[in-house]
């Protein structure tokens, strides 16, 4: 049986603030799904220690594209900061 890994609560506010800002839906290009939402590391959480609860480094995906895009992070990274970027312009 797989062990079930227990997040912290720093890992659920940071989750919440990118679903939040992301007005509960996908934001991968042509998708706003709204159920089903996973939040996503742009810059994988291995990769990065200092970006792991960054709202800036994370995006609403429903769970088609997040598993489309794990794995394939380096290729997609671009245009996820992309959309993040125009989101705090428009504030």
């Amino acid at each position: 049986m797989a062990e079930k890994r227990v997040l912290s609560k720093e890992y659920w506010e940071w989750r919440k603030g990118v679903i939040a800002r992301d007005k509960c839906k996908c934001q991968y290009p042509g998708c706003r799904r709204k159920k089903n939402l996973q939040v996503h590391h742009i810059i994988r959480w291995a990769d990065c220690y200092e970006l792991r609860y960054s709202i800036a480094n994370g995006i609403s995906l429903c769970r088609t594209h997040h598993k489309k895009v794990t794995g394939s992070e380096t290729i997609y990274a671009d245009l996820f900061l992309t959309i993040i970027r125009s989101k705090s312009k428009k504030k």
